[in-house]
C-alpha cells in the first residue's frame, strides 16, 4: 500500500495542448521535472514523457494527455514505492533514472498509418443512452483519430497537438505517437488487489511483488462494489453487453433486458473479466478520460488498453481482493 504524497514539478511549457512548441522533440528531450507545479489543465512536455515511461513500466497513468492529473500522480507514487525510492515533493533524479532505465527508446516515435486504422466502419454518432445503442450493428470507434489515440494510449487532444493539421484518415501518412506498443505485457498475475478508496487496481506475482498498477473506477453509490475476495471465472475479449433491468441503473428506463453489440465504445469497452459475484467484473470503457473520475455501475472500470493488459496476465481462478485503504 502506498501513502499519497505531494508532488512538485517543473512547468516546461505553459502553452495549451495545441501549442506549436509541443512536439516530438520537446517531449523526447524533456528533463526531469522539479520545482514548480503545473496546472492540472496545462499540457507539459516533461509530464508527457513521464506518463509514457510509466505506461511502458506497467504503472499506468491512464490516458496519456501530458497533464499532471490524479492518475499520473497515483502511478508515480506506486512506481516510487515499488522501487524503494524516496518520493516526497519532487521527481528525484533517482526516480527519473529508474523510469528511464525501464523504458528503452524515444518517448515519441513515428508511425505510418495502416489501412486497418482507417478502414472502419466508424460510428457517425455514439448514442448517449444505452437503450439507443441496442439496435446498432457494432459499437466501433467514432473516427480514425479516436482509434489511433486509443491504440497509442493517448488523448485525442495530445495526438492532434503532436500532429497539427493531420486528419488521420489517410493510410501511408506518418504521424507522431507515444511509444507504448512494444512495452509487452507484465508478468503473470497471481493476485489482483482493487483498492475501493484510492480507485486503483494492482497486480502481484507469486512472490507477492507488485508487477503492475492501474487507475480504476470502482463501483458507485447506487451499486457499490463487493468486499472480500472473488475469483476470475471468464475472460471475454470484445464482449456483448447484456443489460438486466433488475440492475435499475440510473438513466436506463427499459424494463426489459437488451443487448449491445461488441466494440470499443460498448458500455464495457473491449474487455470483460468476469468475477465470481453475479453481474460484477473488471472491464474497459468507451471514455478513458473518465477513469477514476466517474462512477461505475458496481464493476471495476479501466481504460480498454489497461483492461487488455490485466487480462493478458490472468487465468481462471485468479483471486481478486477488494480492500478499503485508509485515506
Amino acid at each position: 500500500m502506498f501513502r499519497p504524497l505531494a508532488v512538485v514539478l517543473l512547468l516546461v511549457s505553459t502553452e495549451p495542448a495545441a501549442a506549436a512548441g509541443l512536439d516530438a522533440a520537446s517531449i523526447n528531450d524533456a528533463a526531469p521535472p522539479s520545482v514548480k507545479l503545473p496546472g492540472p489543465h496545462q499540457v507539459n512536455a516533461s509530464v508527457a514523457r513521464l506518463e509514457i515511461m510509466l505506461d511502458r513500466a506497467h504503472f499506468s497513468p491512464g490516458e496519456i494527455d501530458g497533464k499532471l492529473g490524479e492518475n499520473a500522480r497515483k502511478a508515480m507514487i506506486a512506481f516510487a514505492g515499488a522501487n524503494g525510492l524516496s518520493f516526497d515533493k519532487a521527481v528525484t533524479a533517482d526516480l527519473w533514472s529508474k523510469l528511464a532505465a525501464s523504458s528503452d527508446g524515444a518517448a515519441i516515435v513515428n508511425y505510418t498509418i495502416a489501412e486497418a486504422d482507417v478502414k472502419g466502419p466508424f460510428l457517425e454518432k455514439l448514442p448517449p443512452k444505452m437503450e439507443s445503442m441496442k439496435d446498432l450493428p457494432a459499437l466501433g470507434y467514432r473516427s480514425p483519430r479516436e482509434a489511433l489515440a486509443e491504440k497509442f494510449h493517448m488523448s485525442e487532444e495530445l495526438l492532434q497537438a503532436l500532429n497539427p493539421g493531420q486528419k488521420f484518415d489517410k493510410a501511408g501518412d506518418t504521424i507522431a505517437v507515444a511509444n507504448v506498443l512494444d512495452a509487452g505485457n507484465p508478468a503473470p498475475v497471481a493476485r489482483v488487489e482493487v483498492d475501493k478508496t484510492r480507485q486503483t487496481l494492482s497486480t502481484f506475482d507469486a512472490a507477492g511483488k507488485l508487477v503492475a498498477f492501474y487507475p480504476a473506477t470502482v463501483g458507485s453509490a447506487e451499486k457499490p462494489t463487493p468486499s472480500g475476495t472473488l475469483k476470475v471465472t471468464a475472460i471475454n475479449k470484445n464482449p456483448t453487453y447484456r443489460y438486466n433491468p433488475d440492475y435499475k441503473f440510473k438513466g436506463v428506463k427499459s424494463k426489459r433486458p437488451f443487448t449491445i453489440k461488441p466494440g470499443p465504445n460498448n458500455p464495457v469497452g473491449s474487455m470483460w473479466i468476469n468475477l465470481s459475484a453475479e453481474g460484477y467484473g473488471i472491464h474497459g470503457t468507451p471514455d478513458p478520460a473518465k477513469v477514476s473520475k466517474a462512477e461505475s455501475h458496481g464493476c471495476v472500470r479501466l481504460t480498454n488498453w489497461d483492461a487488455g493488459r490485466v487480462a493478458a496476465g490472468l487465468a481462471k481462478g485468479t483471486p481478486v481482493t477488494f480492500v478499503e485503504s485508509a485515506r
